[in-house]
This record gives C-alpha cells, structure tokens and sequence, in this order.
C-alpha cells in the first residue's frame, strides 16, 4: 500500500483539506468570520447550554488547553457569554448571546450546503454508507486521539 491514493489517512487528510477550504470560502462570501472549530463550539453549545470549557473541549474533540483560546475569540466576537455556575460560584458556564444565535443561524444552513458539496459524487444510498463507515472508524480509533471525543452526561 505504498501509492498515497489507496491510503485512508492520506485521503482523509486531504478530505479535510478540501471540507476546511469550502467552509472558509462560503463563509467568507457570507462575510461570516467563524472557523469550523468555532462553529462546532457555537452549535455544541446551542444544543447544551451552561456546560463548562472542560465539557465543550470534550464535546468536540479539542484538547482543554486549546479551547481556552476558541472560547476567549469567541467571547471577544460577542459570541458567546461566560458566567459563573449556578450551582458552583468557582465554575464558569459558556451560553450564546442572541448574537451567537443569529449568528449560528446564517451560518447552518451554509454549512449543511458544504456537507452536500463535500458528498455532492455519491448517490444518496452512498452518502449514509459513506458517513455511517466514517463514524465507525472514528470511533474505533477516539482513544487514540490527543483529544478524544468525551460525551456530556448531560447530553446522555
């Protein structure tokens, strides 16, 4: 397996190449100044509003030390609020701000339109097989990772 084309990690690097470039290029024609990082970050805390730093750096699969600095660009855009934990004075909590909402809902639907361009070569059928394999390799191989997916226990 010695020719590039027939190796997974070399495709699935370029594959994220590729997603990476057409998520800047639509987001800049829609003057949108977000990374795929901080749109994770945004629709991860849509779905779970008042976790923590430590929670979202899990969440998406980001090492805690580097999500500081998502959280803080985040923030500076007015994004994204920090408070102090209701249930626990020492513990700060993320939520959006109505701006992150707006935000996030132009942003949606350009992204979804990216995942469309990204699979736009397979069938339908192709497409679920496509992303159900890719989950399943993902998984097998979260440990691995310097920053392994962790799931909320609030999320369940």
């Amino acid at each position: 397996m010695s020719d590039l084309e027939t190796m997974p990690g070399h495709l699935i690097r370029r594959l994220q190449q590729i997603c990476v470039a057409l998520f800047t290029h639509r987001m800049g024609e829609a003057e949108i100044d977000l990374t795929p990082v901080q749109f994770a970050a945004l629709v991860t805390l849509r779905q779970h509003p008042g976790i923590d730093q430590q929670t979202l750096a899990g969440m998406i699969a980001y090492d805690r030390v580097t999500i500081g600095g998502v959280v803080d660009r985040l923030v500076l855009k007015g994004l994204v609020l920090r408070e102090t934990s209701p249930t626990d004075r020492r513990a700060r909590v993320l939520a959006l701000t109505d701006q992150g909402k707006d935000l996030l809902g132009e942003a949606v639907p350009l992204v979804e339109g990216v995942q469309g361009e990204i699979l736009g070569a397979l069938s339908a059928a192709e497409q679920a097989t496509f992303v159900a394999l890719l989950s399943r390799v993902t998984a097998s191989g979260n440990e691995l990772s310097r920053a392994p997916l962790r799931r909320s226990k609030a999320a369940g």
